[in-house]
């Protein structure tokens, strides 16, 4: 398996971030928020927002001071060889799904199906049910991105159905899958 390592994002992924992402592969499977083409400008903004609203809280030494207090979110670079060729992140919910976190990921299509994402998956769900006050991390893949929904059910997470024609990108209707963990499963 690829060795890999999760931590905050640095001013200097940039260039990395916009080669790696740039790739209507990755982005066919992202919602609209995430552009095609990926730019340096792009890459620029993505990293600036995940620094001024904090990185991950285990990696305080390199998230230029950034405290947890308040945060709702973690938001990590996927490191391999020392380059940052994917992101994973977790935000809680709010109103009446404030005991929730949605996850989202992605990664550069050179290193699919090498078992990263989904140890990535594990690692920044025990940290998210450390850090807040959540009892569920929910996903939602399209239905037809298999690579995407392998990896959650490698990492646990429960297939509660499919949202039939739920999301409409690139001019087309798609459905989508809602999975799930629980703070009590991850625990056992």
């Amino acid at each position: 398996m690829k060795e890999f390592r999760l931590r905050a994002w640095k001013t200097e992924d940039a260039g990395f971030l916009a080669k790696a992402a740039n790739n209507p592969r990755i982005a066919r499977n992202l919602r609209n928020t995430f552009p095609n083409p990926y730019t340096l400008e792009d890459a620029n903004w993505f990293i600036n927002d995940c620094l001024s609203n904090g990185g991950g809280l285990n990696d305080r030494a390199s998230n230029d001071g950034i405290s947890g207090e308040g945060k709702k979110q973690l938001n990590y670079a996927i490191e391999v060889d020392g380059k940052a060729v994917g992101g994973i992140g977790i935000t809680v919910k709010d109103d009446v799904y404030e005991k929730s976190a949605e996850l989202g990921y992605w990664l550069a299509e050179e290193y699919w199906r090498q078992g990263i994402v989904s140890r990535a998956v594990v690692m920044i769900c025990k940290e998210a049910f450390e850090t807040f006050d959540i009892v569920r991390i929910f996903a939602e893949p399209f239905a037809d991105n298999a690579g995407s929904r392998g990896v959650l059910e490698k990492a646990g997470f429960t297939y509660e159905g499919t949202m039939r024609d739920g999301v409409y990108k690139n001019g087309e209707l798609h459905s989508y899958c809602m999975y799930s963990i629980l703070r009590k499963e991850m625990e056992a």
